[in-house]
């Protein structure tokens, strides 16, 4: 058995611990239903403040719920990013070009 200090040991176990601030979305009155499978009911938007969730606001969908909890604002879209470009397979099952 390997010594390990006090504040080592404590280390370790705050590590497993949800980290503060860390945000959800519940459904308002149905907080065991799964979310992405009724995406119009409302949700209320939740933060954990080291002991327990706190409220922070409200959505009024899955989809509004999805962009606070990610940060994304405006439409979404990034703007300037050129499309991706898709190489095209080589693989013995594709025709030759």
């Amino acid at each position: 058995m390997d010594d390990e200090s006090l504040s080592q040991w404590a280390e370790r176990g705050d590590r497993r611990l949800r980290p503060v601030g860390q945000l959800k979305a519940v459904i308002v009155g149905h907080e065991n239903r799964p979310s992405h499978l009724h995406p119009d009911l409302p949700r209320l938007l939740l933060r954990w403040d080291g002991y327990q969730w706190t409220p922070e606001g409200y959505a009024e969908n899955y989809a509004s719920a999805q962009r606070f909890l990610h940060g994304i604002s405006g439409d979404g879209v990034v703007q300037g990013a050129p499309p991706p470009v898709r190489k095209k397979s080589v693989g013995r099952h594709r025709k030759p070009a």
